[in-house]
């Protein structure tokens, strides 16, 4: 047979047939595999070394858990995002490739029993008797997805890495006239004698005219202009509103009561004084004391001299009594009677019963209203999801807020308010829900235009006492955008008055602040300026560039600090001009405050090291010439 098949491989027919089957390995299965040859698989590379695909997917994976970790529920990663943990990701691995490679050339070596202690010294893999457990460390390795080898190369990484980068950090020493004057500059303090012009004590202006208002009102429309205003329907629908529309069937009010009734009794309480003492001796000695007529202020005194320490409870019952021995005693003494002392295993206590407060409880007709309420609310939570749907079917279907049923519990509104919820008469405008509910109202009414169909959305509620955090709905609609206007001048004239008055105060003290400005400017001493224009000068606190002063106005300590000594300058705050020329300029000692000369010292020490090493970790990076695959990372990434 073979004999045969060779004696036919020169027909032109054989030599046809192979040269079609090299032509469809060609092009479906051995041209994928020369495609591939020379081709590079790995995600990225640096100084010679190769991060493959799994190395990265698993280390990727581990930072992506940590970041929806950190996330919680808010949002899960997106693509965007991804993207960047993955991009992340892989430079912080080649930085960690480009290191280790430094320091096998550096012929850094990381003994086993350094790699030991610092794997058992790690806080995630100590037990419960705060040693390293072996359970906890293959737990803590499981979750993060790694296996004992990888982790032990991470970790000796880490180690030859330290020991590289605290070599460098050795000999790091920023110089002693930087740490100078950065202390100078911090701790500098500074003193000025000031001037303070209030705007209310200025001499009264004569009585504007009629002219001098309207011009006034003409200059300042925007002070005396009303708001926008809209005017807008809404419908609302929280737990309160669907509430109102439950009823409550009398045999579940009488259930809930039963179910309840411990919440509406009350024990027997008392209202108590009690002395704790170590010993016999000393709690004797208290009681004495006690019995003598000494009031419970003296008796708390004692006690904290004698070492020891008392209570007061104006409700105490049993169970809050942790000591059996001592709610017995308590429980079994009369009013005004010092009784003890009492030996327990814990202490010595001499107590005073001062009230008996008896047991106490409601009948059914004293809770039933509360009752009625807590379900309908219970109910109002359970419901208010379904009640939605239903009221965004219903402006689906009607396209309107005049169509509502009325039978969802939805409560309409309609009206005109401004971005604050106000009334054209300053009264808060009547809207039926809680605060967080009202805003979200305003603000989406304020955000729609006129005639903008209206949606449904929701709230979320925070929670009020007796009621946990819940969620509203509402949907509002906008039917007039009222512009903001110039109010007639007839309307607020009084306000103008007011405000006309107060500015020519306020430019009369500005006129006398700087001509106290102009006379110390010109030679003149601040005391002997103000002496004439009869104002007093007062020494002000000292300030530093970063910490004010009671008595020193925020707005005066950056000029103190970009001024000469014995130079004026000038400032306003919200009521008043002051004037003030520096007096004094107090350089800090590093004797006298060693321990603030020595933090500015360690924190330029540990600024200047942290460059150190990100320079030279950058260059180890930039000589391995890395490279990334975006590509591969790409797909890594994706979700």
């Amino acid at each position: 047979m073979l004999t045969k098949f060779r004696s036919h491989l020169d027909s032109w027919f054989v030599r046809a047939l192979f040269f079609l089957l090299v032509i469809a390995f060609a092009v479906w299965g051995v041209g994928d595999v020369i495609r591939l040859v020379g081709t590079d698989s790995s995600v990225a590379s640096v100084a010679g070394r190769k991060l493959d695909a799994p190395t990265v997917q698993r280390a990727f994976q581990r930072q992506l858990q940590a970041t929806e970790r950190q996330l919680g529920d808010k949002a899960a990663p997106n693509a965007a995002l991804r993207r960047q943990i993955a991009l992340q990701t892989v430079e912080i691995l080649i930085a960690q490739t480009a290191m280790n490679v430094a320091a096998e050339n550096l012929g850094v070596v990381v003994p086993d029993a350094a790699l030991r202690q610092a794997i058992y010294a790690i806080p995630a893999f100590q037990g419960p008797a705060g040693s390293f457990d072996r359970r906890q460390f293959e737990m803590v390795l499981q979750k993060n997805g790694l296996d004992e080898g990888q982790f032990f190369d991470m970790v000796r990484g880490d180690l030859r890495e330290q020991e590289i980068l605290g070599a460098l950090r050795a000999g790091v020493a920023p110089p002693e006239m930087l740490v100078r004057a950065l202390f100078t500059f911090q701790d500098q303090t500074r003193v000025a004698d000031a001037v303070e012009l209030p705007f209310n004590a200025a001499p009264p202006p004569p009585a504007p005219t009629d002219a001098e208002l309207k011009r006034y009102w003409e200059n300042h429309p925007g002070d005396f202009s009303a708001p926008e205003y809209r005017r807008i329907k809404a419908v609302v629908l929280s737990p309160e509103t669907i509430a109102k529309s439950i009823t409550i069937p009398e045999d579940e009010l009488h259930l809930a009561y039963d179910q309840r009734k411990a919440e509406f009794s009350k024990p027997e309480s008392r209202a108590i004084e009690v002395v704790v003492a170590r010993s016999e001796a000393a709690a004797n000695k208290l009681a004495t004391a006690w019995r003598g007529g000494a009031s419970w202020a003296e008796m708390d005194k004692a006690a904290q001299q004698a070492g020891e320490s008392t209570l007061a409870l104006d409700a105490a019952t049993p169970a809050q009594i942790p000591v059996p021995e001592l709610a017995k005693a308590i429980f079994a003494a009369s009013p005004g009677v010092i009784t003890g002392p009492i030996k327990t295993d814990l202490a010595w206590y001499v107590v005073r019963v001062n009230k008996i407060n008896p047991p106490s409880s409601q009948d059914f007709a004293a809770v039933k209203e509360q009752l009625r309420a807590d379900l309908a609310r219970q109910k109002a939570a359970e419901q208010i999801d379904d009640r939605a749907t239903k009221l965004e079917d219903a402006l689906a279907g009607s396209g309107g807020l005049d169509e509502i049923p009325s039978d969802l519990g939805a409560i309409g509104v309609a009206g005109t308010l401004d971005a604050e919820g106000a009334t054209p008469e300053g009264q808060p405008a009547p809207l039926p829900g809680p605060e967080a509910l009202d805003k979200a109202l305003i603000a989406t009414a304020f955000q729609m235009k006129k005639g903008d169909p209206p949606h449904v959305t929701e709230v979320d509620l925070p929670s009020a006492e007796g009621a946990p955090a819940g969620r509203a709905y509402f949907a509002v609609s906008v039917a007039e955008v009222i512009p903001p206007a110039v109010k007639p001048f007839a309307a607020v004239k009084p306000d103008v008055t007011r405000a006309w008055i107060e500015a020519a105060e306020r430019h009369a003290q500005e006129v006398a602040a700087a001509g106290l400005l102009t006379a110390v400017k010109g030679g003149e001493s601040l005391a002997d300026a103000a002496l004439k224009a009869g104002l007093r000068v007062r020494r002000l606190p000292a300030v530093k560039r970063n910490a004010g002063a009671e008595g020193v106005p925020a707005s005066l300590i950056a000029p103190l600090f970009a001024i000469q000594k014995g130079e004026p300058t000038m400032v306003e705050t919200k009521d008043s001009f002051v004037v003030a020329v520096l007096a004094e300029i107090n350089d800090p000692d590093a004797k006298t405050m060693p321990l603030d000369y020595g933090k500015i010292r360690d924190v330029l020490t540990q600024r200047i090291g942290n460059d150190i090493e990100q320079i030279y970790v950058n260059a180890v990076r930039e000589r391995g010439h890395p490279r990334v695959n975006e590509a591969l990372l790409g797909q890594i990434a994706a979700p």
